[in-house]
């Protein structure tokens, strides 16, 4: 069987970009939707953490990497290390006094101390699906610009930039898990990685609609009534886990690879919004 990697072509660039979010402290500012900023907070309360492990478990591989695979996790550390970082921003802005911000932030703690314990092998393979997840969601928000009617130009920027870096470097854990299985045989590999993708998508979507639902109740919504909204935005309208379908059961393809999903052409036209010199130099 060929092995296939992350095309030639594709750079991953660390792009030091810094956003004004002050606008966020305002409250509902997923246009005034509660539900939908309750999602988008619960998925940003996790990605400090979540991007730290994901840092360190490519890093747990570096050392045996060579050629453009070692740039490109050279490059895949940096891009994770600024999106934790924007995002640590977003989140200081929500309300802690009202919201259990800090509840939610030591259940991801938890969650990712967790995967660290299981040692590098079990780090790298929660990597490589939730990553899969990020890159699927990403395809969700170009499918559905509509997505951020009504959201601030610079954080519907910060959530457009995230999104085209993480179909950029989509491939970059896969192709070091790739690296580090290569003795493996191929049924083994496979086996691993559809087991892997099977309990992280239990996991994440449950978390994040445990998450999502108790920043709702925060807003007065019953238990009850939170989660319904929750599911209901992230499975039906707008669906952001759902709409993904075709991307997320690609993983379960024998010979499976994040770029036989080839969306350059998508990266190319999102580039544009981050080459000015304001993106580049962060202004």
């Amino acid at each position: 069987m060929t092995v296939k990697s992350t095309p030639a072509d594709i750079q991953v660039p660390a792009r030091d970009i810094r956003f004004d979010l002050a606008i966020a402290k305002n409250g509902h500012w997923l246009g005034g939707d509660p539900v939908g900023t309750a999602v988008f907070n619960a998925l940003s309360l996790t990605f400090p953490e979540g991007e730290r492990m994901f840092m360190d478990a490519v890093k747990n591989y570096r050392k045996d990497l060579t050629g453009k695979l070692a740039e490109d996790v050279r490059g895949f550390i940096a891009q994770e290390a600024i999106h934790s970082r924007e995002h640590h921003q977003l989140n200081l802005l929500v309300d802690r006094e009202r919201y259990p911000v800090s509840e939610i932030e030591a259940l991801v703690k938890v969650r990712t101390d967790e995967a660290r314990s299981r040692g590098p092998m079990a780090m790298l393979m929660a990597t490589i699906a939730l990553e899969h997840f990020t890159a699927m969601m990403a395809d969700v928000h170009a499918d559905n610009v509509s997505l951020f009617d009504g959201v601030s130009p610079e954080l519907e920027r910060l959530w457009r930039w995230h999104a085209m870096e993480e179909t950029e470097h989509k491939g970059v854990a896969f192709d070091v898990f790739m690296h580090a299985t290569r003795h493996w045989s191929p049924l083994r590999r496979y086996a691993r990685r559809v087991i892997a993708m099977a309990l992280i998508t239990y996991m994440f979507t449950a978390n994040i609609t445990t998450y999502a639902a108790r920043l709702l109740e925060a807003d007065g919504y019953s238990p009850k009534a939170a989660r319904k909204a929750v599911k209901n935005y992230v499975w039906r309208n707008p669906g952001i886990f759902s709409k993904g379908w075709r991307t997320y059961f690609s993983w379960y393809r024998p010979g499976f690879h994040p770029w036989d999903h080839d969306n350059r052409a998508l990266i190319a036209r999102w580039k544009e919004d981050f080459m000015t010199p304001k993106a580049a130099t962060g202004a």
